[in-house]
């Protein structure tokens, strides 16, 4: 009996030291959860704007929108951008993300895939450590981004994928990410980044062909408008993906911390109980002892 006291008292030592470890990891990411989403809910509203503009442009434009990263041809190789967290610990985060990329490489890039014309760059160490070992090439050179996530360096990111598809190296370019909702929903979520889908928003638009005026040129503008506005498209996946992950975190450590003290209720019944036995059994053994000294 002594034994399982003992092994009981070393259970509830163990998850009490959990339990502290659960807590103090959901405080440091509903901290990190602050920032990030006032990050996001900051540049929301702007990229979405600049999208709005560049939607407009494609609809009244048309085969006219003169930019390299309009350009829709014939797919003969892609690149899928996965971007997942640095650590775990985050619930389903990671798995949904390479799960929605498995599921895009097994059903719309299959043949692709097949043939080896299917990319992965990967941001985030959970994403490349989930796809370092597949048979396609995986680029991890900006992995580390969210070691100091920061538009100069996301860029730098974008402006790689875009001269990679203004040089042909790929013809479609999807991002996979985590979209922020809220502290306990992230939406695995696929986007096309590249070519901008020009012949979608003319077909989606009711509106009445606008006659825009360019000045200095269409051409100048294009060229300095669109580059701004695909990084910064860019950029939003990123801040969506850091903000999903510290909720989802979030959500798991707290889940964690209940959890922990569930099991610490049944732990000190348990012991309770023990111990309560023990005390009866050392009872009966006395009683015993003294009724047989008694007799004798």
């Amino acid at each position: 009996m002594g034994a399982n006291l003992k092994e009981v008292r070393l259970r509830i030592a163990s998850v009490k030291s959990t339990t502290q470890i659960t807590k103090a990891m959901k405080m440091v990411s509903a901290a990190k959860l602050r920032k990030a989403t006032d990050r996001i809910v900051q540049i929301r509203p702007y990229a979405n704007q600049l999208n709005s503009v560049l939607q407009n442009l494609a609809a009244n434009l048309g085969d006219e929108m003169n930019s390299s990263f309009a350009n829709q041809r014939a797919i003969q190789k892609a690149l899928i951008v996965v971007i997942t967290s640095d650590k775990g610990l985050c619930g389903g985060f990671n798995a949904n993300a390479v799960k929605s990329t498995k599921a895009l490489l097994n059903d719309k890039y299959a043949d692709l895939a097949a043939k080896g014309k299917v990319d992965l760059l990967t941001i985030g160490k959970k994403g490349y450590d989930a796809f370092k070992s597949s048979k396609l090439k995986v680029n991890n050179d900006f992995g580390n981004l969210f070691s100091h996530l920061s538009f100069e360096d996301a860029s730098k990111a974008a402006e790689y994928i875009m001269i990679a598809f203004e040089q042909k190296e790929y013809d479609v370019v999807e991002v996979v990410y985590g979209q922020f909702k809220n502290a306990g929903t992230q939406v695995p979520t696929t986007e096309q980044f590249l070519p901008i889908q020009t012949s979608t928003a003319a077909a989606g638009t009711t509106k009445a062909k606008s006659d825009y005026m360019f000045e200095p040129s269409q051409e100048k503008i294009l060229n300095d408008l669109v580059p701004k506005i695909l990084k910064t498209q860019f950029f939003r996946y990123l801040l969506d993906s850091n903000a999903s992950e510290h909720g989802a975190r979030m959500t798991a450590m707290d889940k964690a911390t209940e959890n922990a003290n569930e099991l610490l209720k049944s732990l000190n019944i348990m012991y309770n109980r023990a111990r309560q036995a023990a005390i009866t059994t050392e009872l009966t053994e006395i009683v015993s002892g003294a009724a047989a000294l008694s007799n004798g």
